[in-house]
Order: structure tokens, then C-alpha cells, then sequence
């Protein structure tokens, strides 16, 4: 059984026991998460499409921590002028394992 969820202008393909990060939230570590935005199901009595969602429908997940994403390098040269400047970014997302897939 998997569903397809939105969530933060993204969509992800989820089956229960699967981990996931998703964009930063202030959640502590054990917390559930609840994603309404569910626009498909699959399971054993075929494929519930949503128009755009299903009613109803819910994704249960637990969070498991905050992790950081690989460093990014913005760098920037302008030639002739003897101006360069580099720094970078790593952006912070939150890990969760999806417990439940209810319809």
C-alpha cells in the first residue's frame, strides 16, 4: 500500500516504515506529523484518485530528528574588477518515518 501526499509545494511518494525529510518544522523528536494533503491511494482493493485530494484520507508519520542538507558553494566573480565573493548554505530539514496510511 503507498500513497502520494503534498507537502510543502513538493509531492512524495510514501509506504508505511519509509523515512523521509521534509522542510524544517520546530517539532520535537517523537512528535507525530499528520499530512492532509493526500492525492493518491493504492492498496489492495485498486487506486483512490483524489480531485484533488481525498476526503478524509490521512498520513500518520513520526519524527526522528532534524538533519542538514549538503553544502551548497554560491560563489561570485566579476571579471576585470579584482571582486569575489564566496559563501554557502545548508538547509535544515526535519526526518520523519510515516507510521500509518488511513483512507
Amino acid at each position: 500500500m503507498y500513497a502520494i501526499i503534498e507537502d510543502g509545494g513538493r509531492q512524495y511518494r510514501v509506504e508505511e516504515g519509509n523515512q523521509l525529510e521534509i522542510d524544517y518544522r520546530q517539532i520535537s523528536k517523537g512528535d507525530q506529523v499528520t499530512f492532509d494533503k493526500v492525492l493518491i491511494i493504492s492498496g489492495d482493493d485498486g487506486v483512490k484518485l483524489g480531485s484533488p485530494q481525498i476526503a478524509g484520507a490521512t498520513v500518520t508519520a513520526e519524527v526522528l530528528g532534524v538533519t542538514m542538507g549538503k553544502k551548497l558553494v554560491v560563489q561570485k566573480f566579476r571579471r576585470r574588477k579584482n571582486s569575489r565573493r564566496k559563501t554557502g548554505h545548508r538547509q535544515m530539514y526535519t526526518k520523519v518515518q510515516i507510521q500509518k496510511i488511513e483512507a
